[in-house]
């Protein structure tokens, strides 16, 4: 005899749709600031929720890119400006 209903999703598929979210919302923000870090947790977190399967996977890729751009925004500046950090 079977007490509780069969689960119709998976379990977990909502934490890998926060964590795509997470990842896009991460690299956008990391655009205009701490770039240096938060790049890197975007980039991590857009893969675990595409490893995972998340039902949001284009949203996990612009994060995914977007957490790439931030290192390469973060690189282009240190080359200009031959140091670790922005200058204003």
């Amino acid at each position: 005899m079977q007490l509780t209903a069969p689960a119709k999703r998976r379990t977990g598929i909502r934490d890998t749709d926060g964590m795509a979210v997470a990842s896009f919302v991460l690299g956008l923000l990391g655009l205009l600031v701490l770039n240096l870090f938060l790049g890197p947790i975007a980039i991590t977190l857009a893969v675990v929720a595409l490893r995972r399967g998340t039902e949001r996977r284009f949203r996990a890729w612009l994060g995914l890119g977007l957490g790439i751009a931030d290192l390469v925004v973060l690189a282009v500046f240190m080359q200009a400006d031959s140091t670790i950090s922005w200058s204003f």
